[in-house]
């Protein structure tokens, strides 16, 4: 059996005539006689009663009128997601984003559903250094990352965040329009725990090294559940102050106890990139990729 059969024998079911049936395929009689007779030979049982005055639908016929219709409509929607699918119309594509880039993600979701509503956005919040990994062994398709990207994947950089630097309100630095590092000597930092944030860890050490400051360290625990929670205690106990990206979701000055100053140094920023597995093929991931770089614009630079 055949679709082409089903469409066949549909036309001459709705028709209850051979020759307008024709004319509606645009092919002639006999081609249209001879596969619904291939129909009723496969099944074993006559579709129609016809003669040179009428033609009619048998039981068998009526019964098999509704089935055909829904074959043909189902092979339509498969054809048609197929086609979706081709186009990165339709499908799932899975995100990874780390931390405090969820209101950027989120406008590139946003923007993506209503150019592409068949298609099934994830997103887990994954954080930088380890969504290297998750891209490679297939966890994630497109990763929203901080620096390092693994070379063996392919990057490009999305925009560059400013940084700041994240204190008590009761610190005597908080009412400073901005800050250089040496401004800062005298405060306890806590840094990003190595395996989870090893890019931005080491770019507010070169800030010190390059002031000339050997900084007063706190190594930051890695945090399993919310991270921004345990910096708002943190904060709250003013022991120390955070140098962080100036992300509008990180941003602390209505919070009770934080604010966050900029920090004023030609190096004092990183970037934001867009990630993923290299020979990508997918439709559906690639036209993710070009709706993060309209909505965020991307630069032409690979992410180191």
């Amino acid at each position: 059996m055949e679709l082409r059969q089903l469409r066949y024998f549909i036309a001459v079911a709705e028709h209850l005539s051979y020759s307008k049936a024709a004319q509606e395929l645009h092919i002639s009689v006999s081609p249209l006689s001879r596969q619904i007779y291939q129909l009723e030979d496969e099944f074993g049982v006559r579709l129609f009663v016809r003669d040179r005055r009428r033609v009619e639908l048998t039981d068998a016929g009526k019964l098999f009128l509704e089935d055909a219709k829904a074959l043909v409509r189902q092979a339509e929607r498969v054809s048609d997601h197929l086609r979706q699918a081709k186009n990165g119309a339709a499908g799932v594509v899975r995100l990874g984003v780390a931390l405090h880039l969820g209101d950027g993600v989120g406008r590139v979701a946003a923007d993506h559903a209503k150019r592409y509503p068949a298609v099934e956005i994830e997103c887990k919040s994954i954080y930088s250094t380890l969504q290297n990994e998750a891209l490679r062994e297939g966890q994630i398709d497109v990763g929203f990352l901080r620096p390092p990207v693994d070379p063996s994947l392919a990057s490009e950089v999305l925009y560059e965040e400013r940084l700041v630097a994240v204190m008590n309100k009761a610190n005597g630095l908080a009412r400073r329009r901005s800050l250089r590092m040496k401004d800062l000597a005298n405060e306890t930092v806590y840094l990003p725990d190595p395996n989870v944030g090893v890019g931005m860890r080491e770019l507010i050490l070169n800030l010190y090294s390059r002031a000339g400051i050997a900084p007063h360290v706190t190594p930051l625990p890695l945090s399993v559940s919310s991270p921004s929670e345990s910096h708002k205690v943190l904060l709250a106990a003013n022991k120390g102050i955070f140098i962080s990206a100036d992300e509008p979701s990180m941003r602390v000055d209505n919070i009770n106890v934080g604010v966050a100053v900029p920090i004023d140094e030609p190096d004092a920023k990183i970037a934001v990139c867009l990630a993923w597995r290299k020979r990508e093929s997918s439709a559906v991931v690639l036209a993710l990729l070009d709706t993060a770089r309209q909505i965020l614009g991307a630069a032409a630079a690979a992410c180191a």
